[in-house]
Protein backbone atom coordinates (compact mmCIF):
# COMPACT_ATOMS: atom_id res chain seq x y z
CA UNK A 1 0.00 0.00 0.00
CA UNK A 2 1.39 3.51 -0.74
CA UNK A 3 2.47 5.44 1.86
CA UNK A 4 0.59 8.60 2.10
CA UNK A 5 1.81 11.34 4.45
CA UNK A 6 -0.48 14.73 4.93
CA UNK A 7 1.84 17.55 3.69
CA UNK A 8 1.08 19.24 6.99
CA UNK A 9 2.89 16.50 8.54
CA UNK A 10 5.53 16.15 6.09
CA UNK A 11 6.28 19.44 4.86
CA UNK A 12 6.37 22.57 7.33
CA UNK A 13 7.38 26.11 6.95
CA UNK A 14 8.13 27.56 10.23
CA UNK A 15 7.21 31.48 9.73
CA UNK A 16 8.42 34.49 11.63
CA UNK A 17 5.75 34.58 13.97
CA UNK A 18 6.35 31.04 15.11
CA UNK A 19 2.92 29.49 13.01
CA UNK A 20 3.49 26.75 10.36
CA UNK A 21 2.17 27.31 6.77
CA UNK A 22 0.52 24.08 5.38
CA UNK A 23 1.98 23.80 1.77
CA UNK A 24 -0.53 23.08 -0.81
CA UNK A 25 -0.58 20.32 -3.39
CA UNK A 26 2.46 18.64 -2.02
CA UNK A 27 1.34 14.81 -0.86
CA UNK A 28 4.63 13.43 0.17
CA UNK A 29 4.96 9.56 -1.16
CA UNK A 30 8.42 8.29 0.05
CA UNK A 31 11.79 9.45 0.55
CA UNK A 32 15.22 8.79 -1.57
CA UNK A 33 17.07 6.31 0.29
CA UNK A 34 20.69 7.69 1.00
CA UNK A 35 22.95 4.78 2.40
CA UNK A 36 25.97 7.99 3.31
CA UNK A 37 25.00 11.50 2.68
CA UNK A 38 23.90 13.46 5.33
CA UNK A 39 23.48 16.98 3.82
CA UNK A 40 20.55 17.09 1.80
CA UNK A 41 17.14 15.05 1.50
CA UNK A 42 14.56 14.03 -0.93
CA UNK A 43 11.10 13.63 -0.56
CA UNK A 44 8.91 12.61 -3.39
CA UNK A 45 5.50 13.95 -3.96
CA UNK A 46 2.40 12.20 -5.29
CA UNK A 47 2.23 14.86 -7.72
CA UNK A 48 5.39 13.52 -9.73
CA UNK A 49 7.42 17.01 -7.52
CA UNK A 50 10.64 16.06 -5.56
CA UNK A 51 11.20 18.17 -2.56
CA UNK A 52 15.08 18.59 -1.93
CA UNK A 53 16.19 20.17 1.66
CA UNK A 54 19.92 21.41 1.86
CA UNK A 55 20.60 23.11 5.15
CA UNK A 56 18.29 25.69 5.50
CA UNK A 57 17.47 25.63 1.74
CA UNK A 58 14.75 24.31 0.47
CA UNK A 59 13.93 23.76 -3.73
CA UNK A 60 10.98 22.14 -5.27
CA UNK A 61 11.98 19.75 -8.35
CA UNK A 62 9.08 19.90 -10.81
CA UNK A 63 8.62 17.46 -13.57
CA UNK A 64 8.19 18.85 -17.11
CA UNK A 65 4.74 17.63 -17.79
CA UNK A 66 3.52 18.80 -14.13
CA UNK A 67 2.30 22.24 -13.11
CA UNK A 68 4.17 24.32 -10.95
CA UNK A 69 1.95 24.41 -7.27
CA UNK A 70 0.72 27.35 -7.17
CA UNK A 71 1.88 27.81 -3.05
CA UNK A 72 5.66 27.54 -3.61
CA UNK A 73 6.71 30.04 -0.94
CA UNK A 74 9.90 29.22 0.98
CA UNK A 75 11.08 26.76 -1.74
CA UNK A 76 13.36 27.39 -5.03
CA UNK A 77 11.40 26.09 -7.75
CA UNK A 78 13.38 24.01 -10.46
CA UNK A 79 11.62 23.13 -13.62
CA UNK A 80 12.41 20.45 -15.72
CA UNK A 81 14.22 19.91 -17.98
CA UNK A 82 16.75 21.38 -16.45
CA UNK A 83 19.23 23.02 -19.58
CA UNK A 84 22.36 24.76 -19.84
CA UNK A 85 23.29 24.57 -16.10
CA UNK A 86 26.37 26.68 -15.11
CA UNK A 87 28.64 24.89 -12.50
CA UNK A 88 31.14 26.57 -9.88
CA UNK A 89 31.35 23.64 -7.73
CA UNK A 90 34.27 21.91 -9.23
CA UNK A 91 33.58 18.51 -7.07
CA UNK A 92 30.04 18.64 -8.71
CA UNK A 93 31.22 18.28 -12.61
CA UNK A 94 32.66 14.90 -12.22
CA UNK A 95 29.13 13.97 -10.79
CA UNK A 96 27.51 15.25 -13.88
CA UNK A 97 30.36 12.82 -16.16
CA UNK A 98 29.39 10.05 -14.01
CA UNK A 99 25.67 9.89 -14.98
CA UNK A 100 26.06 11.12 -19.26
CA UNK A 101 24.76 14.54 -18.52
CA UNK A 102 27.61 16.51 -18.96
CA UNK A 103 26.30 17.84 -22.41
CA UNK A 104 23.53 19.82 -19.90
CA UNK A 105 26.40 21.62 -18.21
CA UNK A 106 27.33 24.77 -20.57
CA UNK A 107 29.61 27.13 -18.29
CA UNK A 108 31.92 26.66 -15.16
CA UNK A 109 34.07 29.12 -13.07
CA UNK A 110 37.06 26.66 -13.82
CA UNK A 111 39.44 27.44 -17.01
CA UNK A 112 40.19 25.00 -19.29
CA UNK A 113 43.60 24.38 -17.89
CA UNK A 114 42.31 24.06 -14.09
CA UNK A 115 40.76 20.74 -15.17
CA UNK A 116 42.49 17.24 -15.06
CA UNK A 117 39.55 15.11 -16.28
CA UNK A 118 39.78 14.09 -19.86
CA UNK A 119 35.80 14.26 -20.50
CA UNK A 120 35.57 18.03 -18.90
CA UNK A 121 38.54 19.47 -20.19
CA UNK A 122 37.59 18.50 -23.51
CA UNK A 123 34.75 19.95 -23.41
CA UNK A 124 36.13 23.08 -21.57
CA UNK A 125 38.48 23.33 -24.53
CA UNK A 126 36.25 22.67 -27.48
CA UNK A 127 33.60 25.20 -25.90
CA UNK A 128 30.93 22.92 -25.14
CA UNK A 129 31.55 24.05 -21.77
CA UNK A 130 32.53 27.80 -21.68
CA UNK A 131 34.31 29.40 -18.86
CA UNK A 132 32.35 32.48 -17.84
CA UNK A 133 35.01 34.20 -15.13
CA UNK A 134 35.57 33.13 -11.37
CA UNK A 135 32.31 31.94 -9.14
CA UNK A 136 32.95 35.30 -7.36
CA UNK A 137 32.42 37.40 -11.17
CA UNK A 138 30.47 35.66 -13.29
CA UNK A 139 29.52 36.89 -16.51
CA UNK A 140 25.77 37.46 -16.12
CA UNK A 141 25.31 38.70 -19.45
CA UNK A 142 25.85 35.04 -21.08
CA UNK A 143 24.62 33.71 -18.17
CA UNK A 144 21.19 35.60 -19.24
CA UNK A 145 21.87 34.80 -22.62
CA UNK A 146 22.23 31.11 -22.58
CA UNK A 147 19.14 31.06 -20.84
CA UNK A 148 20.63 28.99 -17.72
CA UNK A 149 18.44 27.05 -16.13
CA UNK A 150 20.53 26.18 -12.64
CA UNK A 151 23.54 27.20 -11.21
CA UNK A 152 25.61 24.86 -8.66
CA UNK A 153 27.70 26.48 -6.33
CA UNK A 154 30.20 25.63 -3.60
CA UNK A 155 29.78 27.40 -0.06
CA UNK A 156 32.55 29.93 -1.31
CA UNK A 157 29.31 31.69 -2.55
CA UNK A 158 28.69 32.88 0.49
CA UNK A 159 31.88 34.89 0.75
CA UNK A 160 30.11 36.65 -2.33
CA UNK A 161 26.45 36.86 -1.61
CA UNK A 162 25.80 39.46 -3.97
CA UNK A 163 26.55 36.96 -6.91
CA UNK A 164 23.96 34.80 -5.09
CA UNK A 165 21.15 37.39 -5.07
CA UNK A 166 22.31 38.70 -8.47
CA UNK A 167 21.90 34.96 -10.25
CA UNK A 168 18.12 34.79 -8.31
CA UNK A 169 17.50 38.40 -9.67
CA UNK A 170 17.72 37.26 -12.48
CA UNK A 171 15.40 34.28 -12.58
CA UNK A 172 18.22 31.80 -12.26
CA UNK A 173 17.68 28.64 -9.92
CA UNK A 174 21.05 28.61 -7.58
CA UNK A 175 21.62 25.52 -5.48
CA UNK A 176 24.92 25.68 -3.19
CA UNK A 177 26.30 22.09 -2.89
CA UNK A 178 27.67 21.08 0.43
CA UNK A 179 28.76 17.64 -0.68
CA UNK A 180 32.46 18.77 1.30
CA UNK A 181 30.43 18.88 4.48
CA UNK A 182 29.69 15.28 4.30
CA UNK A 183 31.34 13.33 7.32
CA UNK A 184 31.65 9.93 5.78
CA UNK A 185 33.78 10.13 2.30
CA UNK A 186 31.12 8.35 -0.05
CA UNK A 187 28.32 10.71 1.18
CA UNK A 188 30.33 13.22 -1.07
CA UNK A 189 30.23 10.87 -4.38
CA UNK A 190 26.14 10.03 -3.12
CA UNK A 191 25.43 13.64 -4.08
CA UNK A 192 24.90 12.04 -8.22
CA UNK A 193 21.89 11.03 -6.75
CA UNK A 194 20.68 14.86 -6.48
CA UNK A 195 22.36 15.73 -9.28
CA UNK A 196 20.53 12.85 -11.56
CA UNK A 197 17.45 13.21 -9.66
CA UNK A 198 17.19 17.36 -11.26
CA UNK A 199 18.54 16.07 -15.14
CA UNK A 200 16.07 13.27 -14.76
CA UNK A 201 18.82 10.49 -14.46
CA UNK A 202 18.08 9.53 -11.29
CA UNK A 203 18.12 5.84 -11.83
CA UNK A 204 20.82 5.52 -13.90
CA UNK A 205 22.59 8.21 -11.33
CA UNK A 206 21.51 5.14 -8.47
CA UNK A 207 22.82 2.54 -10.33
CA UNK A 208 26.67 4.03 -10.73
CA UNK A 209 26.67 4.70 -7.19
CA UNK A 210 25.72 1.21 -6.23
CA UNK A 211 28.61 -0.45 -9.00
CA UNK A 212 31.21 1.98 -7.45
CA UNK A 213 30.27 1.31 -3.70
CA UNK A 214 29.79 -2.59 -3.87
CA UNK A 215 33.62 -2.93 -3.92
CA UNK A 216 34.32 -0.75 -1.00
CA UNK A 217 31.41 -2.77 1.08
CA UNK A 218 32.58 -5.82 0.38
CA UNK A 219 36.27 -4.56 2.42
CA UNK A 220 36.30 -6.40 5.83
CA UNK A 221 38.60 -3.84 7.77
CA UNK A 222 36.28 -3.06 10.98
CA UNK A 223 37.88 -5.78 12.77
CA UNK A 224 41.57 -4.92 11.91
CA UNK A 225 42.80 -3.71 15.76
CA UNK A 226 44.00 -0.35 15.78
CA UNK A 227 47.60 -1.44 16.99
CA UNK A 228 47.91 -4.01 13.91
CA UNK A 229 47.19 -1.42 10.85
CA UNK A 230 49.66 0.07 8.97
CA UNK A 231 50.14 4.21 9.67
CA UNK A 232 50.09 6.38 6.62
CA UNK A 233 51.00 10.15 5.91
CA UNK A 234 49.14 12.11 3.21
CA UNK A 235 51.56 15.38 2.61
CA UNK A 236 52.84 17.83 -0.09
CA UNK A 237 55.84 19.86 0.70
CA UNK A 238 55.01 23.37 0.04
CA UNK A 239 57.41 25.47 -2.32
CA UNK A 240 58.39 27.49 1.23
CA UNK A 241 59.59 24.27 2.59
CA UNK A 242 56.50 22.87 4.87
CA UNK A 243 54.39 20.36 5.19
CA UNK A 244 51.06 20.38 3.96
CA UNK A 245 49.14 17.62 5.66
CA UNK A 246 45.35 16.63 5.64
CA UNK A 247 43.87 17.38 9.02
CA UNK A 248 42.71 14.61 11.54
CA UNK A 249 38.92 14.15 10.84
CA UNK A 250 39.10 14.97 7.50
CA UNK A 251 37.69 13.16 4.60
CA UNK A 252 41.45 11.87 3.63
CA UNK A 253 42.38 10.71 7.01
CA UNK A 254 38.45 8.70 6.78
CA UNK A 255 39.67 7.11 3.70
CA UNK A 256 42.65 5.78 5.33
CA UNK A 257 40.68 4.45 8.35
CA UNK A 258 37.99 3.21 5.76
CA UNK A 259 40.65 1.05 4.30
CA UNK A 260 41.85 -0.09 7.25
CA UNK A 261 44.84 1.74 7.97
CA UNK A 262 45.46 4.25 10.28
CA UNK A 263 46.50 8.07 9.88
CA UNK A 264 49.25 8.77 11.56
CA UNK A 265 48.42 12.08 12.45
CA UNK A 266 46.27 12.91 15.57
CA UNK A 267 44.62 15.71 17.27
CA UNK A 268 46.87 14.87 20.30
CA UNK A 269 50.13 15.28 18.15
CA UNK A 270 48.87 19.16 17.02
CA UNK A 271 47.61 22.32 17.65
CA UNK A 272 44.90 21.93 14.69
CA UNK A 273 43.52 25.36 13.30
CA UNK A 274 40.34 25.72 14.01
CA UNK A 275 39.34 27.08 10.77
CA UNK A 276 37.03 25.51 7.63
CA UNK A 277 40.38 24.37 5.85
CA UNK A 278 40.68 20.74 5.42
CA UNK A 279 44.49 21.41 5.42
CA UNK A 280 47.51 22.81 7.93
CA UNK A 281 50.87 23.43 7.36
CA UNK A 282 53.38 22.36 9.85
CA UNK A 283 57.42 22.26 9.87
CA UNK A 284 59.96 20.11 8.74
CA UNK A 285 61.23 19.36 12.38
CA UNK A 286 57.14 18.51 13.48
CA UNK A 287 56.42 16.14 10.34
CA UNK A 288 59.62 14.07 11.05
CA UNK A 289 59.16 13.54 14.63
CA UNK A 290 55.48 12.27 13.89
CA UNK A 291 55.60 10.59 10.79
CA UNK A 292 59.67 9.15 10.60
CA UNK A 293 57.81 5.81 11.99
CA UNK A 294 55.13 5.86 9.28
CA UNK A 295 55.12 2.57 7.41
CA UNK A 296 53.32 4.70 4.30
CA UNK A 297 54.00 7.67 2.95
CA UNK A 298 51.07 9.04 0.40
CA UNK A 299 52.34 12.42 -1.53
CA UNK A 300 49.32 14.42 -3.05
CA UNK A 301 50.55 15.55 -6.29
CA UNK A 302 47.28 17.75 -7.02
CA UNK A 303 49.35 20.90 -5.76
CA UNK A 304 52.65 20.93 -7.60
CA UNK A 305 52.86 17.66 -10.01
CA UNK A 306 53.18 13.99 -10.12
CA UNK A 307 56.42 12.30 -8.97
CA UNK A 308 58.42 9.37 -10.26
CA UNK A 309 60.86 8.55 -7.80
CA UNK A 310 62.14 8.76 -4.50
CA UNK A 311 64.79 10.23 -5.44
CA UNK A 312 62.59 13.36 -6.84
CA UNK A 313 60.82 13.52 -3.45
CA UNK A 314 63.73 13.54 -1.24
CA UNK A 315 65.43 15.71 -3.60
CA UNK A 316 62.13 18.57 -2.24
CA UNK A 317 63.44 17.59 1.38
CA UNK A 318 66.95 15.63 2.09
CA UNK A 319 65.18 14.46 5.88
CA UNK A 320 62.80 12.30 4.34
CA UNK A 321 65.94 9.51 3.31
CA UNK A 322 65.48 8.62 6.69
CA UNK A 323 62.26 7.70 7.33
CA UNK A 324 61.22 4.12 7.31
CA UNK A 325 58.56 3.97 4.46
CA UNK A 326 61.60 5.78 2.26
CA UNK A 327 64.17 2.78 3.35
CA UNK A 328 61.39 0.27 2.37
CA UNK A 329 60.42 1.85 -0.75
CA UNK A 330 56.41 2.01 0.16
CA UNK A 331 55.94 5.38 -0.70
CA UNK A 332 52.79 6.32 -3.25
CA UNK A 333 52.07 9.47 -5.42
CA UNK A 334 48.40 10.44 -6.17
CA UNK A 335 46.84 11.02 -9.48
CA UNK A 336 45.78 14.44 -10.53
CA UNK A 337 42.72 13.73 -10.84
CA UNK A 338 41.79 12.75 -7.24
CA UNK A 339 40.47 15.44 -5.84
CA UNK A 340 37.88 16.32 -9.37
CA UNK A 341 36.63 12.95 -9.75
CA UNK A 342 33.73 13.15 -7.03
CA UNK A 343 33.37 9.35 -8.66
CA UNK A 344 36.06 7.93 -7.30
CA UNK A 345 36.01 7.79 -3.76
CA UNK A 346 35.10 4.66 -3.44
CA UNK A 347 37.65 3.09 -5.87
CA UNK A 348 40.43 5.31 -3.78
CA UNK A 349 39.49 3.35 -0.80
CA UNK A 350 40.31 0.13 -2.55
CA UNK A 351 43.23 1.40 -3.89
CA UNK A 352 44.48 2.41 0.01
CA UNK A 353 43.40 -1.04 0.92
CA UNK A 354 45.21 -2.78 -0.89
CA UNK A 355 48.32 -0.62 -0.43
CA UNK A 356 47.65 -1.61 3.31
CA UNK A 357 47.00 -5.17 2.91
CA UNK A 358 50.38 -5.40 0.82
CA UNK A 359 48.45 -6.90 -2.34
CA UNK A 360 48.94 -3.48 -4.54
CA UNK A 361 50.45 -3.82 -8.04
CA UNK A 362 52.87 -0.72 -8.36
CA UNK A 363 49.87 1.31 -10.45
CA UNK A 364 46.37 1.85 -9.12
CA UNK A 365 43.27 3.76 -10.37
CA UNK A 366 44.70 7.36 -8.00
CA UNK A 367 47.96 5.87 -7.14
CA UNK A 368 51.54 5.03 -8.49
CA UNK A 369 54.57 3.77 -6.09
CA UNK A 370 57.18 5.38 -6.64
CA UNK A 371 60.29 3.87 -7.62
Amino acid sequence: MKRLIPVAAALLLVTGCGKQEQKAGLDITGSMELKYAQQFSVDFCENGCSVVDIADEKFLIVPENVSVPEDTSGMTVIKQPVENIYVAASSAMDLFDGIGRLGDVKMTSTAASGWSLPDIREAAESGDIEYIGKYSAPDYETLVAEKCGLAVESTMIYHSPEVKEQLEAFGIPVLVERSSYEAHPLGRMEWIKLYGLITGDHKAAEKLFDEKTKAFEELSVADIPENERKTAAFFYITSNGYFSIRKPGDYVSKMIELAGGRYIFTADDLSVDDNALSTMNIQTETFYDIARDADILIYNSTIDGELGSIDQLVGKCGVLADFKAVKSGDVWCTGQNMFQQSTGAADMICDLNSVFTGSAPDELTYLHRLE
